[in-house]
């Protein structure tokens, strides 16, 4: 693979009962990590793997129907915790953004998007059909929050599946390498949200396959432990979370040697992510 630079951080966080992660967690509060990802690639440059929270959050739900997602899911974030704050560690201003990859339209994966004008945005066909096709009374119900999109959305919009061209892969069925270049290549992980995907990129020191929520845990991926069967409720198919659940069994048992990244995953995020805003740490 061609290698590129990856620095990992957290732009707010949300709280659930780990018991909700995994079957048979602890009865205790622990931290979402909106996590995302500040790739630098030696042609294309400056790309965000998902945006994270920011404060819009707070605004979008104030009022009703909106204000039953806020209900269920605490967020905290500040000014300071969102990406384009985070940006001056790097003397990077949103404007040198040029790419974002969302993986999902769940809020703590788009909160940013309208801080990046001058980026292409690229997701599934999947995840934008559902995004379009539901209302804005309604989106609330698929965890999406339209009012955090960018009015100029569609206009720079790229789908994988016409941007890029399948590859076929042994596990998957197939992946998209999303610039041609063998530099990020883009997996279907659906399930815990209509059109989930996931990146698979290399480093000079590591290769890492970032899987987005295809699962809360890393022993989900590696022992297939579920969670217990009341997040099915906020699932958009538990059928297809339990298949894409199993291909990255597959892909663990096949690569050992890759990084799993789950967003929501503390035990893995935490050795990878850092305060010294470091490009060349991973």
């Amino acid at each position: 693979m061609k290698e590129v630079k990856l620095y990992l951080g957290y732009a707010g966080f949300c709280t659930s009962k780990e018991s909700h992660t995994i079957r048979n967690g602890a009865n205790k509060e622990i931290k979402f990590q909106a996590l995302f990802g500040l790739i630098q690639h030696p042609e294309y440059g400056w790309i965000l793997y998902d945006t994270g929270y920011t404060t819009r959050f707070y605004d979008c739900t104030k009022t009703y129907p909106n204000k039953i997602y806020a209900n269920l899911t605490k967020v905290f974030v500040t000014e300071k915790d969102e990406i384009k704050a985070q940006l001056k560690q790097f003397n990077l201003e949103p404007s040198d953004i040029k790419h974002v990859i969302i993986t999902h339209f769940h809020a703590d994966h788009v909160g940013g998007l309208k801080d990046f004008n001058d980026a292409t945005f690229y997701c599934s066909q999947a995840a934008y059909k559902q995004y379009k096709e539901i209302s804005s009374f309604w989106g609330f119900t698929k965890a999406i929050l339209k009012d955090l999109i960018p009015q100029n959305f569609e206009e720079k919009l790229k789908i994988i599946e016409t941007f890029s061209s399948p590859i076929n892969d042994d596990i998957f069925g197939k992946k998209y390498d999303l610039f041609g270049d063998d530099s990020l290549f883009i997996y279907d992980l659906p399930g815990h949200a209509a059109g989930q995907i996931g990146v698979e990129l290399k480093t000079q020191k590591q290769q890492y396959f970032l899987i987005a929520d295809a699962c809360w845990n890393k022993k989900t991926y590696i022992d297939l432990l579920l969670p217990p069967s009341i997040v099915r409720l906020f699932f958009d198919s538990w059928k297809d979370f339990k298949d894409s659940l199993l291909k990255v069994n597959l892909f663990h048992k096949k690569f050992p040697e890759v990084i799993i990244v789950p967003t929501h995953c503390s035990a893995t995020t935490t050795a990878l992510v850092s305060n010294n805003y470091d490009l060349n740490a991973l």
